[in-house]
């Protein structure tokens, strides 16, 4: 494993690339698509092939998650590890892990964390809408982001008014969720904030008194904010180049009209999917379509995974799984749903809390999550999970073959030869180098 915390060029040298075969291919995209795969998912993907896999993980309706029966507790207040089970159970036992996949997408590309939201209704609500989303199109999405009740708190909007315009997610807008550095000026996060000044909380259906007597909101149904038009910003601003008066849909607008967005967006579904590297070349062809598609994000994704960087023989195996990826993606290897308390807390430990990110930049990707402590913690998660897998073991005959697709170092291969029985099979398969990355 402690090559694993090496620079690429030390762990990734020595990989042969199997993708010239049609079944590598198809667990290939498993391993990025999804969070991995049980033997039944695995079959399935394997009788419909490559090209029929990409159409049915892009085509199929995200299932819906059971609903959280916490999420009306007053004021949002329950444990945020409700909130991580919840969302770690489905993606252990939903029919559509591409959702889930790019709803984990999503949340760390649209930074919001639970302790400034101080709602964890609202976080919640925040899941619902990003799996709902996930595979639309960006100016919706920009639409939705800018009035969810998490971001309007997190990022300050709910405070903005024409008076008294707050700048900051009129800053991360561009910046982080759209365009990037470089590509606006100060006046535009100026007159920006005044474009966007009046949204508001959605207002609760009624009030619930907690034991310390305070008045605490109490939801029953979803909500997205509210325009307050009293408060908003009546006069004429200069946003990226064009004067005049502006609403939030005009800003929107504004930002989608730049080309320096599609090559962001393009970017980051690239660096999560298909390399941490992409060339210039091939992220102004997918930029292009992505454009030419009116922003359409299963025409990205698609162009994404049909793209020969996807399958190329320097692709495989080089990306890094995040914690959330090689918890969930052990466990499916397991069959073991019951895992789901365990992953959620030990995601910490690695450096990924969901609903918990480190700043508004969101989690870093591939090898920023390797280091000498967080592949402790890897091995310290598979001890744990053989710990807890009380019954007989999936039979790990093939385990090597379908997860790690036969591929292996010497050092993986002598430590398997020397396992006594499926435990210590399974054990050096999860926590081996190769099944840390994809």
């Amino acid at each position: 494993m402690q090559q694993v915390a090496s620079p690429r060029t030390s762990w990734a040298s020595g990989w042969i690339s199997p993708l010239g075969s049609e079944s590598a291919r198809v667990m290939h995209l498993l391993r990025r698509a999804t969070f991995g795969y049980t033997p039944s998912q695995l079959d399935a993907a394997l009788s419909d092939g490559f090209s029929k896999t990409i159409d049915r993980l892009i085509e199929t309706k995200p299932a819906e998650p059971p609903l959280l029966l916490t999420a009306d507790t007053p004021g949002g207040r329950f444990p945020i590890a409700q909130l991580q089970q919840w969302w770690i159970d489905h993606m252990l036992t939903t029919p559509t892990p591409f959702a889930e996949r790019m709803t984990l997408f999503w949340h760390g590309h649209f930074t919001t964390d639970y302790r400034k939201a101080a709602d964890n209704t609202f976080m919640y609500w925040q899941n619902l809408t990003w799996r709902r989303m996930s595979i639309t199109n960006l100016r919706s999405m920009l639409v939705e982001v800018t009035t969810d009740p998490a971001m309007l708190r997190y990022l300050d909007l709910a405070t903005s008014t024409g008076q008294n315009p707050n700048e900051n997610y009129s800053r991360e807008l561009m910046e982080l969720f759209t365009m990037g550095a470089g590509n606006y000026g100060e006046d535009d996060v100026r007159d920006g904030a005044k474009a966007l000044a009046g949204w508001q909380l959605p207002q609760p259906d009624s009030f619930a008194t907690n034991n310390m007597n305070r008045r605490l909101p109490v939801y029953s149904t979803q909500k997205t904010g509210v325009f307050n038009p009293r408060r908003a910003y009546r006069g004429s601003v200069t946003y990226l180049g064009q004067t005049g008066p502006l609403d939030t849909q005009g800003v929107i607008d504004r930002i989608l009209a730049q080309p320096a967005t599609a090559v962001l967006i393009a970017s980051k579904v690239a660096q999560h999917f298909v390399t941490a590297r992409p060339t210039t070349t091939y992220i102004a062809g997918l930029a292009d379509t992505f454009r030419r598609s009116k922003y359409d994000m299963k025409t990205l994704i698609r162009a994404v995974l049909t793209s020969p960087e996807f399958t190329a023989d320097r692709a495989y195996r080089g990306l890094v799984k995040s914690p959330t990826e090689f918890m969930v993606g052990a466990a499916r290897a397991l069959g073991a749903a019951s895992l789901s308390r365990l992953i959620a807390g030990s995601g910490a430990g690695m450096g990924q809390s969901l609903f918990d990110p480190p700043d508004v930049n969101g989690w870093p990707n591939n090898e920023s999550w390797i280091s000498s402590n967080t592949v402790v913690e890897r091995v310290n998660f598979v001890t744990a999970a053989m710990s807890q897998m009380k019954g007989p073991l999936p039979s790990s005959s093939e385990s090597v073959r379908t997860h790690l697709d036969g591929v292996i170092s010497q050092q993986t291969a002598s430590l398997l030869n020397q396992a006594a029985d499926d435990r210590a099979r399974w054990f050096i398969t999860l926590a081996s180098p190769e099944f840390q990355l994809k």
